[in-house]
């Protein structure tokens, strides 16, 4: 059975989807995961703690434990490509397998743990690494741009945490999968751009600024 998701961070789909093959008794093993492309890249992606477990089997809610919920929140934004078959695979052996979540040494809810670290590790570091740059716009005002290459699909995640923290009102920040701007802290997101299309430390304000046109300067409609 094939299922399709909408984009590579899709936590509300495959909760939906989760729900309804575990409804009709599918296995894993005959689930393949598909991820479509977003329809619109400027979209307001939807926040994982936006789908939480009302979303889950109702059958499964008490059997899975809360841990696995978050889990799941941080394993959907991992780069790897089997990560959904992964969870999907777990969520049914906690339904069949009650003691599954004795068992510490269990090789899936391992992978599964060693992922979510690994994307935990990531977004602090994007935290933590990210350096923005001052410039002035076509109208004089000033916005701060910077450029970043995250190991998973973070963005979005991090974006809320930067809104709150960067001490700038208009910022922008562009990576290869995907381009967020805040400006006054409303958030809006765009297509990424390729690294080796980026400006770099070296290039010039009106470099930035045409990068920055090049996402973000016919998308008002979005905003």
């Amino acid at each position: 059975m094939e299922v399709k998701l909408a984009g590579q961070t899709d936590l509300a789909g495959f909760r939906s989807e989760a729900r309804q093959l575990l409804a009709h008794q599918v296995p894993p093993e005959e689930v393949q995961w598909h991820l479509d492309a977003p329809a619109d890249l400027y979209d307001d992606p939807q926040s994982p703690q936006s789908s939480r477990p009302r979303n889950v089997a109702r059958a499964a809610t008490a059997i899975v434990p809360a841990s696995f919920t978050r889990l799941c929140e941080f394993v959907v934004l991992h780069r790897d490509a089997a990560r959904f078959g992964l969870l999907y695979r777990l969520l049914w052996r906690l339904v069949h397998e009650p003691n599954l979540r004795n068992d510490p040494l269990d090789a899936d809810m391992l992978q599964a743990q060693h992922m979510a670290h690994a994307v935990r590790r990531d977004l602090h570091k994007m935290k933590a690494n990210l350096r923005l740059r001052a410039l002035r716009d076509a109208q004089g005002e000033e916005i701060q741009v910077g450029c970043y290459e995250p190991a998973h699909h973070v963005v979005e995640a991090v974006a809320p945490w930067l809104a709150k923290r960067l001490p700038a009102a208009r910022w922008a920040i562009f990576t290869p999968e995907r381009s967020m701007r805040c400006d006054g802290g409303a958030l809006l997101f765009g297509p990424g751009i390729p690294v080796a299309k980026l400006p770099g430390p070296e290039g010039t304000d009106a470099q930035w600024l045409a990068c920055y046109e090049q996402v973000f300067g016919s998308s008002a409609g979005h905003a």
